[in-house]
C-alpha cells in the first residue's frame, strides 16, 4: 500500500526558532508507518499553544518524533503500519500525534486515533484531540472532578478554555472563568460558563469568593502558574486540586505551605506530549467510551476560531500569540 503514497509533501516547519516569520512551506519526504502506526492523510491540523512554544524554541519534540509543529489533526487513513488492524484505509480519523501535524501527510501511533463521525465536519475534527485530552485527563483524572463541584478554569475563550467549560458542563459541573476583557467574558458565557471574570478589571479571587459565597471552589484548571498559583490556592475550598497544565505566568510560584497542609490542598500538573504511547492509547480508549458519545451525538463540538491556509501557518501563529482568538484554530492542508 505505501507504494502508492506518494514520495513527497508539502509541510510548515523551520530552520532556527523565532518569531512567526520563521515558518515557511517546504518540500519533504512522506513518512513511512512503523509498526503500530498510521500514517494519515491531512485534511486539517489544529495551532496550540505548545507549537508557538516549540517554534520559539522552548519545547523541544521527543525523541523520534517529527521536528514538525502540529500535536492534532483530522484525515485519512493513508497507509498502516505492521500489526496495525484497528483501522482500515481511507476511513477518517482524527488523533493526537507525537508532531509533525502541520504537513499533508502525518504519522501516529494508531491507538491515538479516534473515529470521526457522520456529522462532525473535518475542520472541527482536527479541532478535539489536543484540548479534549487534556482536558478529560486534567480535571477528571488529575483532579477527580465529580458532579456538583466549582471548578475555575483561566483563559476562558482558549482552545482549552472553551473546551473545559463544555466538558464541565456537560458531566455537572459548575464552572467559573477568567477572560482578558467583557467582550471574551462575554463569549465565554455564550459558550455555557457559568460565571466570567474579566481578570483585567477585577480582583479573581475576590470574585470567586463572591461567587461561591466564601466557600471556594473545589478544582482550578491552571495555565499561568507563577505568581498566580498563591492566588489560585486562596481560591479554593478546602480539599481543593489545583491543577497546572501550562506556565504561562512564569516557571517559579511561591506557595503558602501552611495553607496546603490546613486546608489537605492537592497541587498536580502535568504535559501531555512527553507521556508513552501506551498512556495516551489508554487515554484515547477512555476518552472513546466516556466522551466520545457526545461527539457522536452533536452534543460536544468545538468553538472554532479562525482557518489558515498550511502555507499561512505564520499567520496563524501570530494570531495565536495576540490573544484575539476565542477557540480553536486550524490549518488546511489540502
Amino acid at each position: 500500500m505505501t507504494d502508492m503514497l506518494p514520495e513527497t509533501m508539502m509541510a510548515a516547519g523551520f530552520d532556527a526558532p523565532g518569531g512567526p516569520d520563521v515558518l515557511r512551506l517546504e518540500k519533504l519526504p512522506v513518512p513511512r508507518p512503523g509498526p503500530g502506526e498510521v500514517l494519515i492523510k491531512v485534511a486539517y491540523a489544529g495551532v496550540n499553544r505548545p507549537d508557538v512554544i516549540q517554534r520559539q524554541g522552548f519545547y523541544p519534540p521527543p525523541p523520534g518524533a517529527s521536528p514538525l509543529p502540529g500535536l492534532e489533526v483530522s484525515g485519512t487513513i493513508a497507509a498502516l503500519g505492521e500489526g496495525v488492524t484497528a483501522w482500515l484505509p481511507g476511513q477518517k480519523v482524527c488523533a493526537l500525534t507525537p508532531g509533525g501535524g502541520y504537513a499533508e501527510y502525518c504519522l501516529t501511533p494508531a491507538g491515538h486515533c479516534l473515529p470521526v463521525p457522520d456529522g462532525l465536519a473535518m475542520d472541527q475534527a482536527a479541532a478535539l484531540p489536543e484540548t479534549l485530552f487534556t482536558v478529560w485527563h486534567n480535571v477528571f483524572e488529575r483532579g477527580y472532578a465529580r458532579e456538583g463541584e466549582t471548578l475555575l478554569v483561566h483563559g476562558g475563550t482558549s482552545g482549552i478554555g472553551t473546551m473545559a467549560i463544555m466538558l464541565g458542563k456537560h458531566f455537572g459541573l459548575s464552572v467559573i472563568v477568567t477572560c482578558g476583557g467583557a467582550d471574551k467574558c462575554a463569549e465565554a458565557l455564550k459558550v455555557g460558563a457559568d460565571h466570567a471574570i474579566d481578570y483585567k478589571a477585577q480582583d479573581f479571587v475576590a470574585e470567586v469568593a463572591r461567587i461561591t459565597a466564601g466557600s471556594g471552589v473545589h478544582i482550578v484548571l491552571d495555565m499561568v502558574a507563577g505568581d498566580y498559583v498563591p492566588r489560585n490556592l486562596q481560591c479554593l475550598a478546602d480539599d481543593g486540586r489545583h491543577v497546572t497544565i501550562a506556565v504561562q505566568g512564569g516557571l517559579q510560584a511561591t506557595i503558602p505551605m501552611i495553607e496546603v497542609m490546613r486546608r489537605r490542598l492537592t497541587l498536580t500538573g502535568s504535559t501531555l506530549r512527553p507521556r508513552s504511547n501506551d498512556f495516551k492509547t489508554m487515554l484515547a480508549q477512555e476518552i472513546r467510551d466516556v466522551v466520545w458519545p457526545l461527539v457522536e451525538a452533536g452534543q460536544l463540538r468545538p468553538i472554532m476560531d479562525q482557518t489558515f491556509a498550511l502555507a499561512d501557518a505564520a499567520a496563524a501563529h501570530a494570531r495565536m500569540e495576540s490573544g484575539s482568538h476565542i477557540g480553536k484554530i486550524v490549518l488546511k492542508a489540502g
